[in-house]
């Protein structure tokens, strides 16, 4: 990625490389907000115009991708490879799905008229182990009527 960016002409500034380390080790899909309040401590007068204005370039020259998962905030995947992503519906959490879980590529992809398809992917939404074992779902009780 460093080489990447060096390539596109950014300088490899203090900020930019903190952003960098944290995104890239974070298999969450940090947001430009979580990233900016996570390196708020280390880098006090970093903006979070930098942070977004960083993603933007990383973004813009694939070394990550803009993902909306779920409304709200755009998550950013340091993976740019072809890949699914499970979403839990209760703390937001994202997790790749390793590997294509369908053959085939966009190229295959039944084609919408009119539509020139650039990606494919499915998003499984649910709850993840911690969410899940806090749920509390009733087996086999009836729903209340109101009555």
């Amino acid at each position: 990625m460093l080489v990447a960016l060096r390539a596109g002409g950014l300088k490899l500034t203090p900020q930019r490389l903190a952003i960098l380390r944290e995104l890239a080790d974070d298999p969450t899909h940090p947001t430009a907000t979580e990233l900016f309040s996570r390196l708020r401590a280390e880098l006090p007068s970093m903006s979070f115009a930098t942070v977004y204005n960083t993603l933007s370039a990383l973004t813009e020259q694939g070394l990550c991708v803009a993902r909306a998962l779920e409304p709200g905030a755009v998550r950013f995947d340091p993976n740019v490879e072809p890949h699914d992503h499970a979403v839990c519906d209760s703390c937001g959490l994202v997790v790749d799905i390793a590997g294509r879980v369908r053959g085939g590529s966009p190229r295959t992809a039944e084609p919408v008229a009119g539509f020139a398809v650039r990606s494919v992917e499915r998003v499984y939404r649910g709850w993840c182990a911690d969410c899940s074992s806090r749920l509390e779902r009733p087996t086999g009780a009836k729903q209340a009527t109101g009555e």
